[in-house]
């Protein structure tokens, strides 16, 4: 079974950002998920800035949307066990 796909649209600085990622890490580690962190700086892109400006952290699951600015653990749980 492959890893599943995280993204995180975040910046520097990003106290939200850094509580969602490890957020993320805890709960896929309590779940034992093998998870594919990717991390976005928007700052670095002009387009996404304009995109999600300060809406960071902004977080797709398996290439869906799932979270804005807070990660749920409960619902992350859910799915990262439909998708493990």
């Amino acid at each position: 079974m492959s890893d599943v796909s995280i993204t995180v649209y975040t910046r520097e600085d990003c106290h939200l950002c850094e509580e969602a990622i490890e957020t993320i890490e805890q709960v896929a580690d309590d779940e034992g998920v093998a998870i594919a962190l990717d991390l976005v700086d928007v700052d670095e892109d002009t387009d996404l800035r304009e995109e999600y400006g300060e809406r960071v952290p902004y977080v797709f699951v398996d290439e869906s949307p799932a979270f804005k600015y807070h990660v749920n653990e409960r619902e992350l749980r859910e799915k990262l066990q439909q998708l493990a």
